[in-house]
Parts: C-alpha cells; sequence; structure tokens
C-alpha cells in the first residue's frame, strides 16, 4: 500500500482561463486548491499558463484597437504614447521676478527671529 496524499486533479481549461485573464501562479493555485510548487512540476500546466496568458495580452490588445478605431480619443492618445512615443507638450510659463533674494524681500525690522 502506498502512503501520501492522493494526487489533486488539476482543472486544466480552469487554469487556462485563469491566466487568459493574467492571474499569477499563485492566485491560480489558490483557486484550484493545489500548491503552486504541485502546479510548477506539471508540464501540462506549464505550458496552458504561458500560451494562455499570452492569448489574454493578445486580446485585450485587439479589443483596445478596437476601441480606438472606434473613436475613443482617450484611448488613441494612450495607444500613441505607448506605441509611437507621443507625449503631451506642457508649456511652462514664470511668472515673478528671476533671481530675487529672498532675504531681499522681508520688510525692515521683520527679519528678527
Amino acid at each position: 500500500m502506498a502512503g501520501g496524499r492522493p494526487k489533486k486533479e488539476i482543472d486544466y481549461e480552469l487554469a487556462g482561463k485563469l491566466a487568459a485573464i493574467q492571474c499569477t501562479q499563485e492566485e491560480i493555485a489558490d483557486i484550484l486548491d493545489i500548491s503552486r510548487q504541485t502546479l510548477l512540476k506539471d508540464e501540462q500546466f506549464l505550458y496552458i499558463f504561458r500560451t494562455k496568458k499570452e492569448a489574454g495580452k493578445s486580446s485585450l490588445r485587439r479589443m483596445q484597437w478596437k476601441t480606438a478605431e472606434g473613436g475613443n480619443p482617450t484611448m488613441q492618445i494612450w495607444l500613441g504614447k505607448q506605441y509611437l512615443k507621443q507625449s503631451d507638450k506642457q508649456d511652462i510659463e514664470h511668472s515673478g521676478h528671476v533671481g530675487v533674494n529672498i532675504i531681499d524681500s522681508i520688510p525692515e525690522g521683520d527679519n528678527e527671529c
């Protein structure tokens, strides 16, 4: 009779869905109620995790492009910043006198500590 715990079954379909929405290995392990070490020893899980995680990123990127193509200016600006290295230009105006010494601006008699 062999000792030890019975082998836990990994729900690969659920693991793949969780990886696609960018869950971490720790989160997936918690949801599946399996240790992360057990998952990391399972070649099928590692393959599913890697491929579904990348597929999820591609899916999100596709949705972002569709949103931008649909005329969403916020998404268009964000994608421009990410992929075209565009940035907001900020003009800064300075008012006041340049080079004024703060001590010179204190009225006489008010400079005692």
